[in-house]
């Protein structure tokens, strides 16, 4: 890893403050320590080991004022490109967007763990 540093950043559903984590990571493939990390039987490819340096509390001011929690409206216009439309552009179309799209949530539910 070129550059350890690691900022997390904890949000809650529904929740206005969040707790900031500042430190170091490495990443690990120790079976043991990946074992912990299990799901359905599978664990995970490697981990991330983080050494915390500072913990912040952060006020919700800047949730409240963003709406995170809030519900969208259906009718809502997308305020970023959906990731099929981003893939399409970054392989020059050779993954159409319409069609990634389409299939991402069945892929998303089959292949979670």
């Amino acid at each position: 890893m070129a550059d350890p540093r690691v900022a997390l950043l904890f949000l809650v559903p529904g929740v206005g403050e969040t707790l900031r984590v500042n430190g170091r990571a490495r990443i690990s493939v120790e079976p043991a320590l990946m074992a912990r990390f299990a799901m359905n039987g599978q664990p995970p490819k490697c981990v991330l080991v983080i050494t915390v340096e500072t913990v912040l509390f952060q006020c919700a001011r800047a949730i409240a004022r963003s709406n995170l929690w809030q519900p969208v409206p259906p009718d809502a216009p997308r305020p970023v490109p959906t990731p099929g439309q981003m893939l399409e552009a970054l392989t020059q179309a050779s993954i159409d967007a319409a069609d990634y799209d389409r299939d991402l949530p069945k892929r998303q539910r089959t292949t979670l763990y």
